[in-house]
């Protein structure tokens, strides 16, 4: 579980936020990410690692996009964390040493729930840089991720634990389908793009 920083202008400038409601969130989530797989290498293995557990509803959003991505069965990225084995608080630095021990410079996408302003709540959010899972419940985990995804969704400030689980399953499903099609579509385009550019090289 991410909580939600402040973000400084430079931050806010590669971000992008957007409500779970607005018709072209899938779109907009694929443009956004292609543009940061842009800046990884073509050689670079992506390792998709999908933070939560399934004993809390409202922490169960990485879980759940990762057994949707693992459907897909895609030659295109590793995947770390679905609701059979969920990376969680306990074996998460566990899970990071193994990814730096298999992949040679993996690109690595972090893929969290986080707790937001009410206003925030249904919104799903690309950014730059790692995510910093369990600091939405007072944890101090390594950070996870070149660029990251999460959904926000319930309201923080107050009572953690209690209003994880308490959210809504049903929000927390739609937020999951919407991250897991648009991740894979958009990861799918860029090895494709790459795929022609070295063909015609």
């Amino acid at each position: 579980m991410t909580q939600l920083p402040k973000p400084s202008q430079q931050q806010q400038l590669s971000c992008l936020k957007i409500p779970h409601t607005d018709p072209e969130i899938h779109s907009a989530i694929i443009h956004r990410l292609l543009f940061h797989l842009s800046q990884a290498e073509d050689k670079q293995q992506v390792i998709i690692v999908c933070i939560g557990t399934d004993r809390s509803t409202g922490d169960c959003l990485g879980p759940l996009v990762g057994t949707a991505l693992a459907r897909y069965n895609s030659p295109w990225f590793h995947l770390f964390g679905t609701l059979e084995e969920p990376v969680h608080a306990v074996n998460l630095q566990d899970t990071l040493s193994s990814i730096y021990a298999l992949y040679d410079n993996p690109f690595v996408i972090g893929i969290d729930a986080c707790l937001g302003q009410s206003a925030s709540v249904g919104c799903i959010q690309v950014a730059n840089g790692p995510l910093k899972p369990g600091a939405g419940v007072h944890k101090e985990l390594p950070p996870v991720g070149d660029i990251h995804l999460t959904g926000i969704v319930n309201v923080g400030g107050f009572m953690e634990y209690f209003v994880l689980q308490n959210t809504r399953l049903s929000l927390v499903v739609r937020l999951s389908d919407i991250i897991a099609t648009s991740l894979h579509s958009a990861i799918q385009e860029w090895k494709s793009r790459a795929t022609l550019v070295a063909r015609l090289d």
